[in-house]
């Protein structure tokens, strides 16, 4: 295993923080959307009669 010689890390530049972010949100937002449409997905194929069953 290779030693770092610097054990700082790597320093991003502001803008490629802000690159970074912005990239972070569009996949947490593109995740969610995917989230969201299997759960209508599934409801949907399931159908309104889910909803009518005796608990």
């Amino acid at each position: 295993m290779p030693i770092d010689k610097n054990p700082e890390g790597i320093r991003l530049t502001t803008a490629q923080e802000k690159s970074r972010r912005q990239r972070n949100v569009a996949i947490g937002l593109a995740i969610g959307l995917f989230v969201l449409l299997v759960y209508i997905v599934t409801i949907v194929k399931l159908g309104p009669a889910v909803l009518d069953r005796p608990l």
